[in-house]
């Protein structure tokens, strides 16, 4: 019995230790941040890093449930708490509730210095430039902070062979450009800026080396498109990715000019998935999709 016993407590210290999370500390976007342990109630009011936990298997307690949609429509149940909206936090549910994580980025980094103040909280936020090589510094963080290391270096393996499969077909491919759609206007993007990874990450050659140079950073017209000829033209539909219905870009874009363009002519015209692109960018689920996406259209 004594051995057995010994045994147990043996054990026992074993799965103590693989739960726990001793003096963890995370370097984040405004700071530094230590956890002593895995974090059990977490509140985000980043969709991204709601992806990236939604994809480890990580619950949460708390996120702004109007934003939930997709894949991630689930959280809207009444399992989880509305913690206000991306860009408004509900400051006295946060208090009442006293997580021990609070995850901001991008729409809600301006409430970081409020949320601090009243649990720990930490910035994942991810802009510009090396988007591929900050999405995995920031899931990383993710992932180490609740042992989930193991079950993250998949996914990541999955997309870097990906990634090195599109960088080789793109040697072939052409040159791109890539729009974003907005209520009938159209704005494109190149390398550096936030959806430039298609271009500096994956190697899919830019139709405009310097977009903001060619464009003076207005929105661009049917005619500029036609004039830069793309062999592809990459879509993201915003009112899509925001809820305001679907279909816009592809109306919009339906017309004799961009019909002329090579693109078009070779069927080379990719819609993406907006909410992966524009809301969720970032998320290990919404990276890992986004990349398939380049990846099929350039093995059609």
């Amino acid at each position: 019995m004594k051995k057995i016993h010994l045994l147990l407590v043996s054990l026992g210290l074993s799965l103590a230790g693989v739960q726990s999370s001793a003096d963890v500390t995370i370097k984040h976007a405004q700071g530094t941040q230590v956890f002593t342990q895995i974090p059990s109630k977490v509140i985000t009011f980043d969709l991204a890093s709601l992806d990236t936990l939604d994809a480890l298997n990580v619950d949460v307690l708390g996120l702004p449930q109007a934003f939930a949609s997709g894949p991630l429509a689930k959280y809207k149940s009444d399992k989880y708490i509305n913690a206000g909206s991306l860009f408004e936090p509900d400051y006295e549910l946060v208090s009442a509730q006293q997580p021990d994580l609070v995850i901001v980025a991008t729409r809600s980094a301006k409430a970081y210095k409020n949320l601090s103040a009243l649990a720990p909280t930490i910035d994942m936020t991810i802009w510009g430039a090396n988007f591929l090589q900050q999405f995995k510094a920031s899931s990383s963080k993710i992932a180490q902070l609740f042992n989930k290391q193991a079950e993250l270096k998949i996914k990541l393996d999955r997309i870097d062979a990906q990634v090195t499969e599109i960088q080789q077909l793109a040697k072939s491919a052409g040159n791109a450009l890539f729009i974003l759609t907005n209520g009938g206007k159209i704005t494109a993007y190149g390398p550096g800026s936030r959806f430039g990874w298609l271009h500096d990450d994956l190697a899919i050659t830019p139709a405009i080396a310097d977009i903001k140079a060619a464009t003076h950073g207005d929105p661009i017209s049917f005619e500029f498109i036609l004039k830069t000829n793309p062999d592809w033209i990459f879509v993201l539909d915003r009112d899509a990715a925001i809820g305001k219905g679907s279909g816009a870009a592809k109306a919009l874009l339906d017309n004799e000019l961009i019909n002329k363009s090579k693109a078009a002519q070779n069927q080379q015209i990719v819609y993406l998935n907006g909410l992966n692109w524009y809301i969720l960018a970032g998320g290990v689920n919404a990276v890992g999709a986004s990349v398939s996406e380049v990846l099929t259209a350039l093995k059609k």
